[in-house]
């Protein structure tokens, strides 16, 4: 009796402890990324599978902001969930003001029918803090019912957590195109890291992530055929 006790006070506690909440409610738990490159994505179903886009890339070079819209066609169904991408390309010399930045990316959240924004960016040791003051002002002139997303490195996600804090929604840990140093996990610490996870359809995973949502980059133009064996690999994965 008393180890049937015990089984059944932990199994009590696994069902009443509490999870991560979903930091985008109602959101597909599948997302297209979608490039600069002509894309037509008419055949996902809205329902399930999201379409994060490439809205624009800001450049940080010599004290001032430029940004390059999106160039190409991007076609989607009805009632399909929309992200802004927001690509931040800095360079080695002194950034702007933090304020000019963060215009310049709050921009993407105003296009019709978008629904989150994502911002994707490397960040040096020296230029963390400006990238934090950025997100600040970004979060502050967003509206405030609009989640913010950022792409991480994984090991941002790992041992180095300078993301804790950020007044983000959630912070996508990239397991592909890893670098030096890093390595894909299942399971990261940080909560922020938790919840969603970017793969790409060229490098195959040695274990499948836990992330409950996946965003899924395509290093050329989505075809129906692409997205179905992608979408085959993700159920096989959950």
């Amino acid at each position: 009796m008393k180890s049937l006790s015990a089984v059944a006070v932990l199994a009590a506690v696994v069902l009443l402890w509490p999870r991560p909440a979903d930091p985008l409610p109602g959101f597909p738990r599948v997302f297209l990324w979608a490039w600069e490159r002509p894309e037509n994505l008419e055949f996902i179903d809205p329902h399930s599978t999201g379409v994060a886009f490439l809205a624009r890339t800001v450049f940080l070079r010599n004290g001032a902001v430029s940004v390059r819209p999106r160039l190409q066609p991007l076609r989607y169904p009805p009632g399909a969930v929309l992200m802004s991408v927001v690509r931040v390309e800095p360079d080695r010399s002194a950034m702007p003001p933090v304020g000019e930045a963060s215009a310049a990316i709050a921009e993407a959240a105003n296009i019709p029918g978008v629904r989150a924004l994502q911002v994707d960016f490397d960040a040096t040791l020296s230029q963390r803090a400006f990238y934090r003051e950025v997100l600040t002002s970004l979060r502050e002139r967003m509206p405030a019912t609009m989640p913010l997303s950022i792409t991480a490195l994984a090991s941002w996600c790992e041992g180095d957590r300078w993301i804790t804090g950020l007044p983000v929604s959630e912070a996508v840990p990239m397991l592909f195109r890893i670098g030096p140093g890093e390595r894909p996990a299942r399971q990261f610490q940080p909560r922020l890291c938790r919840a969603s996870a970017g793969v790409s359809t060229d490098e195959p995973l040695r274990e499948p992530p836990s992330a409950p949502r996946l965003y899924i980059f395509n290093p050329h133009s989505w075809t129906r055929a692409e997205f179905q064996a992608a979408i085959r690999e993700v159920h096989r994965w959950h």
